[in-house]
C-alpha cells in the first residue's frame, strides 16, 4: 500500500463521520499551518450539483492551452487518490502527497477533523509551495460550508447545473441546495452560471445582489449557441465562433460556457479567442461520456461500442437521456444496452426515468469493489422491473443479446462504479 493510503486510512479514525459539513475544523487547521489558503495562485472556485468537473477541464485547458500553469483540486478520484491534486499540470507524485499529508497530520495535532478536510488542508499547502498562474478548485459538497471554502477573494466563481442531490446534507428542495451552493459567491467577485431551474437562479441572483458580486447567467449576460461544425459563445465583450467541445455532450456546451464565462469576466492578460478554441478542443475528463478500448471493450462483438458516464443525479439522467436520443436519431437501427450501478441513498428511480424509453435492454450491476454500492434488487425495483440482473458488469456484457446490428452499450449510475469499470479495462 502506497504511503499516502496508509495515512489517510489512519486519519479516517479523527472523525465519527465521513461527511461533517462546517469550515471550524478546516479554519484552526489552516491557522497551525500558517494560513496556505492566503498563498495561493489566482482561484476560480467552481459549485454546482452536475458539470463541475467537466467545466474545471475545460478551464483548465483553456489556460494551458495559454501556455500557463495550472494547478487543479477535483474530487473524487475514479482509480488513484493522486487524480485529486494537479500541480502546475501533473498530477501529484507519491512522495510529496504523502510528506504534505503528514505535515498536516502533525498541524492538526490529533484534533478531530474529516478526511476530506485534512486532504483539502494538505492540496492548499502544496499548492501555496508551487508556482503557478491558476488554481481550479471544485467544491466537494455543496458550498457554503465546504472545506474548499475558506479562499477570501477568488478571481471568480462558477455555479453548473444545480438539481436534486446529497439533499440529506443540503437541504429539500431546489431553493435549499441552490442557497448553499452560492454560498461561494464573495463580495464583489464575478460569478458565471450556466442553464438553471428558475427557482435555484433566483437565490443565487440575490445572493450576488447582496454581495454585490457580478452575476453572469447564461441567458442573461452570456450566451452559447450551435452554429455549423461548432459554437458560437458571445457576451458583452463579443461573439466568439468555437469549435466543438472535445467532451461529447449537448450538456457540455454549458460547462463550456461558464469556464469562458467565468475566466472572461476575471479577465487574465493571457486569455484570449484563439485559448479558448484551443483549450475547449484538448480538454480530457474520464467518465464523462468517455469511450472505452481497453479489455472490457475487446470482449464485445466487432463494430460495437462501449461507453462510460458517471452521472448519478435527476439531472445527469436527463443529460444521458438527451445524449442517447441523439444516437438513436443519428443511427434508428443501432440497440442501446445499458448497465446501471448506483450508489446507495440516491434517486434510482428518478435517474433511471428518463433513460428507459430508450434502452433495448437494461441491466442492474454493483462491482465487489464500488464503494457503498445499491443492491441489484433496489435498482431493479427501482427500474419498475425492466432491469435484469447483471449481477456485474462482466456478467451483464457476456449476457447482451449479440442478434442483429452492431450495439452500443453504456455502463453510468455513479462515479465509484465508473472508477471500477476503469480498472477493470485496463486503466490505472
Amino acid at each position: 500500500m502506497p504511503r499516502s493510503e496508509a495515512i489517510i486510512d489512519r486519519l479516517h479514525a479523527l472523525h465519527p463521520r465521513l461527511i461533517d459539513l462546517s469550515l471550524g475544523r478546516m479554519e484552526r487547521c489552516l491557522a497551525a499551518l500558517g494560513h496556505p489558503e492566503r498563498r495561493l495562485p489566482p482561484v476560480v472556485h467552481v459549485a454546482g450539483t452536475n458539470g463541475k468537473g467537466s467545466t474545471c477541464a475545460f478551464l483548465r485547458a483553456i489556460a494551458e492551452a495559454a501556455g500557463r500553469r495550472v494547478h487543479a483540486y477535483t474530487s473524487p478520484h475514479l482509480v488513484r487518490f493522486h487524480e485529486r491534486i494537479r500541480l502546475a499540470g501533473t498530477l501529484v507524485e507519491e512522495e510529496a502527497l504523502a510528506a504534505a499529508l503528514e505535515e498536516v497530520e502533525r498541524a492538526n495535532a490529533g484534533a478531530p477533523i474529516t478526511v476530506f478536510e485534512i486532504t483539502t488542508a494538505a492540496a492548499l499547502l502544496l499548492f501555496s509551495r508551487v508556482p503557478a498562474d491558476l488554481l481550479v478548485l471544485e467544491v466537494g459538497l455543496g458550498g457554503r460550508l465546504d472545506a474548499t471554502n475558506v479562499v477570501a477573494r477568488p478571481a471568480a466563481t462558477a455555479i453548473t447545473s444545480i438539481s436534486m442531490d446529497h439533499m440529506d446534507f443540503l437541504g429539500d428542495t431546489l431553493a435549499r441546495i441552490a442557497a448553499e451552493k452560492a454560498g461561494i459567491l464573495k463580495p464583489g467577485v464575478p460569478c458565471a452560471t450556466g442553464a438553471q431551474q428558475p427557482e435555484a437562479l433566483a437565490v443565487i441572483a440575490e445572493r450576488a445582489r447582496s454581495l454585490g458580486a457580478p452575476l453572469l447567467a447564461r441567458g442573461e449576460a452570456w450566451s452559447v449557441t450551435p452554429r455549423a461544425g461548432g459554437l458560437r459563445y458571445a457576451d458583452a465583450e463579443g461573439a466568439l465562433d468555437l469549435p466543438l467541445p472535445s467532451l461529447p455532450g449537448a450538456h457540455q456546451a454549458d460547462n463550456a460556457g461558464i469556464a469562458i464565462a467565468a475566466l472572461r469576466a476575471w479577465n487574465p492578460p493571457w486569455l484570449d479567442g484563439a485559448a479558448i478554441a484551443a483549450g475547449l478542443v484538448r480538454a480530457e475528463w474520464p467518465a464523462r461520456l468517455q469511450r472505452l478500448a481497453g479489455r472490457l471493450a475487446a470482449g464485445l462483438p466487432p463494430g460495437w461500442e462501449l461507453w462510460l458516464d458517471g452521472g448519478h443525479n435527476p439531472g445527469a439522467g436527463l443529460a444521458l437521456a438527451a445524449h442517447c436520443a441523439a444516437w438513436r436519431e443519428a443511427e434508428p437501427g443501432r440497440p442501446l444496452h445499458l448497465l446501471v450501478g448506483m450508489k446507495q441513498g440516491k434517486g434510482a428511480a428518478e435517474f433511471l426515468r428518463p433513460l428507459l424509453p430508450l434502452a433495448d435492454t437494461l441491466w442492474a450491476v454493483a462491482e465487489p469493489g464500488q464503494h457503498l454500492a445499491m443492491p441489484v434488487e433496489a435498482i431493479r425495483a427501482a427500474s419498475g422491473g425492466a432491469a435484469r440482473p447483471g449481477p456485474n458488469v462482466a456478467g451483464a456484457l457476456a449476457a447482451l443479446p449479440r442478434e442483429g446490428p452492431p450495439a452500443r452499450v453504456l455502463i453510468c449510475g455513479s462515479l465509484y462504479l465508473a472508477g471500477e469499470v476503469l480498472k477493470a479495462d485496463g486503466v490505472g
